[in-house]
């Protein structure tokens, strides 16, 4: 039960986070800071086993790894978006959390507009 580990970790941490942040205030947005990241870290394995059997399963449907490839990197730049904002967030800085979060949309739909063209060349073979 990995999830019993990480919340176990994300508990302790934001406890201790709260003592030393009436202390010092500076080290603790630096220690939440490297919590999030180890808990990522320590995610990141697990994201990898998945990775591998999304593309198992697409290579055995025979789908375009293309395809495949564009939409693991939608969801990639989607995580890492939304880590960042948060970390933002959490130093209390919600404005470039903003721009994050909008950098990180406009980047998704410039990776989908390839799949876009071949879906919308797609209908236009079957239209007369």
């Amino acid at each position: 039960m990995e999830i019993v580990q990480v919340v176990g970790f994300g508990v302790i941490a934001a406890v201790s986070i709260l003592f030393i942040r009436q202390s010092r205030p500076d080290i603790a947005h630096l220690l939440s800071i490297g919590a999030g990241v180890v808990i990522v870290v320590y995610v990141l394995g697990y994201l990898r086993m998945v990775i591998d059997v999304i593309t198992d399963l697409a290579l055995e449907a025979e789908i375009n790894t293309i395809f495949l490839r564009t939409l693991l990197r939608v969801i990639g730049v989607a995580y890492l978006a939304e880590f960042g904002a948060q970390v933002c967030r959490d130093a209390g800085e919600n404005s470039i959390a903003a721009k994050i979060e909008f950098a990180g949309k406009i980047i998704i739909l410039i990776m989908a507009v390839p799949i876009l063209m071949a879906v919308l060349e797609s209908i236009i073979s079957f239209i007369p």
